[in-house]
């Protein structure tokens, strides 16, 4: 498989602490950073999406909600540590953040060219 893109971003929880809800803030917002219209090309079905989200509490992230926030299904989605929690005060957390990367894999495109070949 070959890499077609990686964006990345960060996405928070201010007053919740839900480690599911700044994943997928997280998603989203590395979402925005890229445009994928290739994806809905005819043969293109065979693209892998893997999505890699970092938090300081990974068990308590749901991955098939982070899976659902893609536009497109069979994402594989991994959690590790990472992330950040704020304290608010001394002793209390007050926001979460996750880090989350997206990947886009392609099986090998020998026939892509940049331009034409004389």
């Amino acid at each position: 498989m070959q890499r077609l893109i990686i964006e990345m971003a960060i996405g928070t929880d201010l007053h919740g602490q839900d480690y599911t809800k700044a994943a997928c803030r997280a998603v989203e917002q590395a979402l925005r950073h890229a445009s994928l219209p290739a994806l809905s090309l005819p043969g293109m079905d065979q693209a892998e999406i893997r999505v890699h989200i970092g938090v300081q509490d990974p068990d308590r992230v749901d991955k098939q909600a982070v899976a659902a926030c893609l536009p497109r299904s069979g994402a594989d989605v991994t959690v590790a540590l990472g992330g950040l929690d704020v304290a608010v005060e001394e002793g209390s957390i007050g926001a979460v953040t996750a880090s989350a990367a997206i990947e886009v894999f392609l099986p090998k495109q020998d026939s892509w060219r940049l331009r034409p070949t004389d």
